[in-house]
């Protein structure tokens, strides 16, 4: 009897081991510090009180932060989709001029740093803007980059193309049958396109639409460059963490956990829409792009060459001002490597090696926790594991300033201090982007037949050796696509670093952010130059490692 029932338990195998570490790791450096978070939000002087979050629905001027972060994240997101999906199928079922060359700056625009580009639209439409001199002298002197407009303006022109790449992808998925059907039905034009494609890619655009608001309620960097009073979420946070006027941890606490709470409900809301367009589909017939008429030719490709040449001035120009020659913040006529120079002077190689240290330790951290957990999730799939997938899915819908206050306020104090080393921003970072990872490893998991991995164990070879020497070489594709994506975010990651960076933590985001905060515009360029090398760096790995404009999360 007791030998049948030993029979009958599961051997304690080494996965099992895998997903128990993979939840430990999530609990301490994760759920911990939110569960510290959470505590501060709601005791007050050792004893529980709400008082923080009554102050905060009490003025207006807190409770409005949330709704201007909303209305912007909104305002972005249509925007976004407006620009984004004509782009996406004209690319996609015409052949345009350049294809490759529109799909890398797509590419480039949305790896970019968004508060770079606020900078730069700062040089180009602020007060004494290259652009906005120009306008003075046509009559025109209301035009500003600053305020609402200014904010949703800048992030539309960063993360239109998110929704140009996750689209191309579901129109490439689309069976060219499918449309051929609804055309001999009479179904043709903006009908097919509104009641025929638009339906099918659904689930594809609120994936997309859902990133979009979230990296736009995130930001901190361009409402923080150009708001002028506007205040919204992510600023809000900082101001009362790292105020001019003292810190007030209790209240940030506050502030974080219904940020948590707002971002966790529109999550859900994004969920519950795409599971009324799920299903599936297979092109077996895909898509082929048709040579369009010359009046729609010319207009398809002004369109879209019009939209990446607005969204890639930014760059461009950076570039181009870390060669001008800058007194601090006046500008000199003629060119030098003069802000090159001080920018060495000023941290830019401590920068620079911060940068790299964090970047790939991170990253390090990312791969081995992403692909562990893809395969638990796919090839042990059970109630436990499910879990651990889920938790580590919650930093997608999180701000990153949460992280990095939820972190400080879990390690600032014995037997564990982290505050003010490198160690704390990797973890933040770890943490904040192994999504992005994590969904690409399990999405490639999710292709690869268990056959494989059968006849490796069949002929003796040890589980962890079978998922090292036969599973992983095939998910090597989906594991670099996903991990430079990674990169790419961690490199630019601004909103949980401010929160975190000391002078001797300081990288090369953070640099750019305290040049202009000094006003050392020249400086801040050459940072800005160098951060945007590195994403160019990532942008040649990925696409050499792709091989897609196919992408998925």
């Amino acid at each position: 009897m007791a030998r049948a029932a030993t029979a009958s338990r599961k051997p304690f195998e080494i996965w099992t081991i895998v997903s128990i570490a993979i939840f430990a790791l999530l609990a301490f450096f994760l759920v911990y510090p939110l569960w510290c978070l959470l505590k501060e939000s709601v005791v007050l002087n050792g004893k529980f009180s709400l008082d923080a979050f009554q102050r905060f629905f009490s003025q207006s001027v807190y409770w409005g932060s949330i709704i201007n972060s909303i209305k912007v994240g909104l305002c972005v997101m249509v925007l976004s989709i407006i620009i984004g999906v004509p782009f996406s199928y004209f690319y996609t079922f015409y052949t345009l001029k350049g294809r490759k060359f529109l799909f890398i700056i797509c590419l480039l625009c949305t790896m970019s740093a968004p508060f770079i580009g606020a900078y730069a639209w700062i040089l180009l439409l602020g007060n004494s803007g290259v652009i906005t001199n120009v306008l003075r002298l046509l009559g025109l002197h209301r035009l500003s980059i600053y305020g609402f407009g200014g904010i949703v303006f800048v992030e539309t022109m960063k993360f239109f193309p998110l929704i140009v790449i996750y689209m191309n992808g579901a129109f490439l998925d689309i069976d060219d049958t499918l449309l051929e059907a609804a055309e001999s039905m009479g179904c043709t034009g903006a009908e097919r396109f509104r009641r025929v494609l638009m339906s099918l890619t659904m689930p594809t655009m609120l994936a997309g639409a859902l990133l979009v608001f979230m990296r736009s309620f995130d930001d901190f960097g361009t409402p923080v460059l150009i708001g002028r009073g506007y205040s919204t979420f992510p600023v809000l946070i900082y101001n009362q963490y790292l105020g001019e006027n003292g810190a007030d941890y209790h209240f940030a606490a506050a502030i974080s956990v219904i940020a948590v709470c707002i971002t966790a409900i529109i999550f859900l809301l994004q969920k519950f829409a795409t599971s009324r367009f799920k299903f599936t589909i297979n092109a077996l017939h895909p898509v082929s792009p048709q040579k369009p008429k010359a009046a729609q030719g010319f207009l398809m490709n002004l369109f879209c060459y019009l939209v990446l040449a607005v969204a890639f001035l930014p760059q461009v120009y950076i570039i181009f001002m870390s060669f001008r020659n800058y007194n601090n913040s006046i500008m000199r006529p003629g060119y030098s490597l003069i802000n090159w120079q001080r920018a060495m002077q000023m941290k830019l190689p401590l920068a620079t090696r911060n940068t790299l240290i964090v970047s790939f330790a991170a990253l390090a951290i990312i791969l081995v926790v992403a692909v562990l957990l893809s395969y638990v999730v796919v090839r042990r799939s059970n109630f436990f594991n499910n879990l651990v997938d889920t938790i580590s899915m919650m930093p997608y819908v999180m701000p990153g300033a949460v992280i990095g206050i939820a972190l400080i306020t879990a390690f600032s104090r014995e037997p564990i201090v982290l505050t003010g080393s490198l160690g704390i921003m990797i973890i933040a970072l770890a943490i904040r982007r192994m999504p992005f990872t994590s969904r690409s490893a399990t999405a490639t998991m999710m292709s690869i037949p268990v056959s494989t991995e059968e006849a490796g164990l069949s002929l003796g070879a040890p589980k962890l050796a079978t998922f090292i020497r036969v599973t992983v070489p095939q998910m090597m594709n989906g594991i670099v696509s996903g991990a430079v994506l990674s990169f790419v975010s961690i490199i630019t990651e601004m909103s949980s670093g401010v929160i975190l960076y000391n002078n001797r933590t300081i990288t090369l985001t953070i640099g750019t952010y305290t040049s202009i905060s000094s006003g050392v515009y020249g400086v801040a360029a050459v940072f800005a130059t160098v951060t945007t090398i590195f994403t160019i760096i990532c942008l040649l790995v990925y696409l050499h490692f792709a091989g897609t404009e196919n992408v998925r999360m």
